[in-house]
């Protein structure tokens, strides 16, 4: 019995460390990625507001040329959302939509992923003009992993993951506008 006993103490405390560990780990992550881009703000703004030009540029679109994609709204102003349903895990299923839209500034996204995993997190992407003729394009993402699933943060890098991702998409863009 008494073996029985320490076998249950130390389960108990195998389990309670990483639960206890995981309150003191944030839960919330930002990733954002920048390039310059060889033409003026108001262009690549234009360029970028809409949606459906993700498909030229997004590594995430690039990655299942043959998804399903539907749209409602009128592109490249707010209440437009682009949804997506792919076979491809790392693609899945899910909406983007443009949440809020300051001329020539700045686009937000609500984006809901519904497959693999349900989530809803917001990303955006501003122009800043650095000259005449250059734009700085800043594209970011935020996200939430709620407790106990927080602890993931610690062994998942998605400053790395995402943003690789993100500037993957970004250098797509800087070869797209300067054609």
């Amino acid at each position: 019995m008494n073996i029985l006993k320490k076998i249950l103490i130390v389960l108990v405390v195998i389990i309670a460390i990483p639960l206890i560990l995981a309150l003191f780990i944030p839960k919330s992550y930002e990733v954002e990625r920048d390039i310059i881009i060889d033409q003026p703000k108001q262009e690549v703004f234009n360029y970028v507001k809409y949606l459906k030009n993700q498909d030229n540029y997004s590594k995430w679109a690039s990655m299942d040329p043959d998804m399903e994609k539907t749209y409602s709204g009128t592109d490249g102003t707010v209440g437009f959302v682009s949804a997506w349903n792919s076979e491809n895990e790392e693609v899945g299923k899910g909406k983007q939509e443009i949440v809020k839209l300051e001329d020539g500034e700045r686009i937000d996204f609500e984006l809901r992923f519904y497959e693999p995993f349900e989530s809803t997190e917001p990303a955006f992407m501003t122009t800043e003009a650095v000259a005449n003729d250059k734009t700085k394009v800043t594209w970011g993402f935020s996200g939430h992993m709620d407790y106990p699933m927080n602890l993931m943060l610690l062994f998942m890098d998605f400053e790395e993951i995402i943003g690789d991702d993100l500037e993957t998409g970004l250098k797509n863009l800087k070869s797209e506008l300067e054609k």
